[in-house]
């Protein structure tokens, strides 16, 4: 995926990306402070919200094959299986039962297969949105801070699984987080946005730990500290 002169204005924020590139079937990591525009770019992807000006060129990549977790997912008024199921259904694609079931034991949510989604709790609506994400094989993913609001365990299940799923079938992930740890250790290529621009793209260990940019390192800086000072 190739973008270039992308804007998008929205209200008093405005996002301009010049040129990013997403490469194929990696994990991409998109890092910076509360409203620098990660957000705002996934939405752009996805085309939940329209470009002002730019292209994004997605290849051979269509709307089907792309998916996206948030903070607070949307869940369907049916049960947890219904829900996990339905990109499966949409796209008219064989359910094995014996995969969702494996996934709803692992997680811990398979004696709720049959409740109602929406009375579960936050926790476990991220696991049903994240599993129903990766559940139909998107060949892009993108995971806004859905990992960063679960517990410990959880989260390094789902790590698991998309590290598996790399080593397999490689797709292209992308994940905003505030979680730089997580981030270094999932991602092939990390972008960091400040104010509505990017100013660095490179390896894990190029942005995070040997960045030349100014702002960059001070916002890593800050964040080790904010780490250190909850351990």
């Amino acid at each position: 995926m190739r973008i270039t002169d992308l804007e998008k204005k929205i209200g008093e924020f405005s996002l301009r990306i010049s040129s990013l590139n997403i490469e194929e079937g990696a994990i991409h990591g998109f890092v910076g402070g509360n409203g620098c525009g990660k957000t705002t770019l996934a939405k752009l992807i996805m085309g939940i919200l329209p470009l002002d000006a730019g292209v994004i060129d997605f290849g051979n990549l269509t709307p089907r094959e792309m998916t996206m977790t948030s903070q607070r997912p949307y869940l369907l008024h049916a049960s947890v299986y219904e829900n996990i199921v339905y990109p499966l259904r949409l796209r008219k694609t064989t359910i094995d039962e014996k995969v969702v079931d494996e996934l709803l034991l692992t997680f811990g949510l398979y004696d709720k297969k049959n409740q109602y989604a929406r009375s579960l709790s936050s926790g476990e609506r991220q696991k049903v949105s994240l599993i129903r994400a990766l559940i139909f094989k998107p060949k892009l993913v993108i995971i806004d801070e859905t990992l960063s609001n679960l517990d410990m365990e959880s989260a390094e299940l789902f790590e698991k699984m998309i590290l598996e799923i790399q080593r397999v079938n490689p797709q292209t992930f992308i994940l905003i987080s505030h979680q730089l740890p997580h981030l270094h250790k999932m991602c092939d290529h990390v972008h960091f946005f400040s104010n509505g621009r990017l100013l660095e793209s490179g390896t894990a260990d190029d942005v995070f730990l040997k960045s030349k940019n100014e702002i960059v390192r001070k916002y890593m800086k800050t964040q080790v500290i904010e780490m250190r000072g909850n351990d």
